[in-house]
């Protein structure tokens, strides 16, 4: 049995039975079978209806789902009651995607060879889904993983953080609940590798990762033959300030967004580019702005920084920033651990660009402010990474807006707009080693499905 403790105060808040793994290759076994028998196939009409009572049960017990989450992750509360939010939005636009995977017609009559046919597609289920989530947003990252699946009538077994299983295990049931049958939606707590299977199993068309790099890629080396998949990992989101940026707009938008979840998100404002002239007083006030943050419990409504994920996490975050230092940047905020658990939003000016703190993902709450001055030389600093995926600019400038969206290498670059904008119907996703194919409600709906064509002759 797996005890789940509270990040913050190391408290134990539920636990979770381990699958071992003869368990893990049964839910997978489940899953084919019932795949394998089309007349189990749930059609369109079964699944918007399950869907919608899980989404009426998902409204109904959100209170619990917000503290179970909140409890298990570290998220503060108001933080939490988004992501809630989200979620029950997000099997709206997963019902609401269902019409719209739409078949095309092939055109035929266009040679003596294809004369008296006429040619269609359509999109049917692809087959067994498995589901491999991260910790730092244990609601919405299962519906986006899970109910996808469940839309497009594709069985699937799905694998939560160790850290925060909880969340999944409720979800789960609640679908079951909604009269989804459980060899359509399966959830495993298991070892890292037990859950290779997930990657591996020869019957499996579509494998889901959010998480590490490191992970991420050593488990796509496994996949199926046959198989496709889609893996988020992280990046650094370098934002780029001309000097004619809206400052009262923009430095706002930039803390939120650099320390929302103390920073644990993968496209979380890291790296602040902004030109020589306004440089030094962006960073102070960035500063002054995150030094005034509410860190602690994330069940008071006042906090607004809670804590990472392990102490082991606010070391290594701590080593970071202590290293950094020590090759030259200027504290101006931070720096320190509040506690075992949490570390104080933190502000770093001109780190070297061989500190951690420059050249890794810190997933944690430090953001790092550098000048430069020229449009090249942003560029090429925002590029210098082998990481893809959202960045930002700020300028009133739209010809300057414009080359920056051409050159910067990302996936999405918001104009006027913090890194960590995302609606759940936009594809998301990373580049690079920030990861492979793209993520986001409608785009999982598509890649779990398969289109088929059939061709109908007319013998007169």
């Amino acid at each position: 049995m797996l005890e789940v403790l509270n990040p913050f105060d190391g408290k134990k808040v539920g636990q979770a039975a381990v699958q071992d793994r003869a368990e893990v290759q049964q839910r997978l076994d489940q899953a084919a079978a019932v795949f394998a028998d089309r007349s189990k196939w749930l059609n369109v009409p079964q699944r918007i209806e399950i869907l919608e009572k899980f989404q009426r049960l998902l409204g109904a017990n959100q209170e619990k789902i917000i503290g179970q989450s909140l409890a298990e992750g570290g998220k503060p509360l108001i933080d939490t009651k988004v992501e809630m939010a989200r979620a029950i939005n997000g099997v709206r636009v997963a019902m609401e995607t269902i019409p719209h995977l739409l078949g095309r017609e092939i055109p035929m009559r266009l040679n003596a060879a294809s004369m008296n046919r006429m040619a269609y597609t359509y999109r049917e289920p692809g087959g067994l889904v498995t589901a491999i989530s991260a910790f730092n947003h244990p609601i919405n990252l299962i519906i986006h993983q899970v109910i996808p699946a469940v839309a497009t009538g594709c069985p699937v077994v799905v694998k939560p953080a160790t850290k925060t299983p909880l969340s999944c295990l409720t979800l789960v049931d609640l679908l079951h609940q909604a009269g989804l049958p459980k060899e359509w939606c399966q959830a495993v707590v298991c070892a890292n590798a037990d859950a290779e299977l997930l990657v591996s199993d020869p019957r499996l068309s579509f494998f889901s990762f959010i998480g590490s790099g490191r992970v991420g890629w050593a488990l796509r080396s496994k996949l199926a033959p046959g198989a496709t998949c889609a893996l988020e990992h992280g990046g650094v989101a370098p934002v780029i300030l001309e000097a004619d940026a809206n400052l009262e707009d923009a430095l706002p938008l930039l803390v939120k967004a650099g320390f929302y979840h103390a920073g644990q998100v993968c496209v979380s404002v890291q790296r602040i580019y902004a030109h020589r002239s306004i440089a030094e007083g962006v960073a102070q006030r960035i500063a002054d702005q995150a030094a005034k943050l509410v860190v602690g419990d994330p069940a008071d409504p006042k906090t607004e920084i809670g804590p990472l994920i392990s102490h082991t996490e606010n070391d290594r975050v701590a080593g970071w920033v202590e290293e950094a230092v020590k090759k030259g940047a200027k504290l101006l905020c931070g720096g320190k651990k509040v506690s075992a658990s949490c570390y104080a939003p933190t502000v770093l000016w001109n780190p070297p660009e061989d500190a951690k703190v420059s050249s890794d993902e810190v997933f944690g709450p430090v953001v790092c402010v550098y000048s430069y001055d020229k449009p090249e030389e942003a560029v090429r600093r925002a590029n210098a990474l082998p990481v893809c995926f959202q960045s930002a600019v700020f300028t009133r400038d739209i010809d300057r807006a414009f080359y920056y969206v051409r050159n910067l290498q990302a996936t999405a670059v918001m104009v006027n707009d913090h890194t960590a904008f995302r609606v759940d119907w936009m594809p998301f996703g990373g580049r690079m080693q920030s990861g492979l194919g793209m993520g986001g409600i409608p785009r999982s709906m598509e890649d779990m499905t398969a289109e088929k064509m059939f061709v109908v002759r007319n013998p007169a």
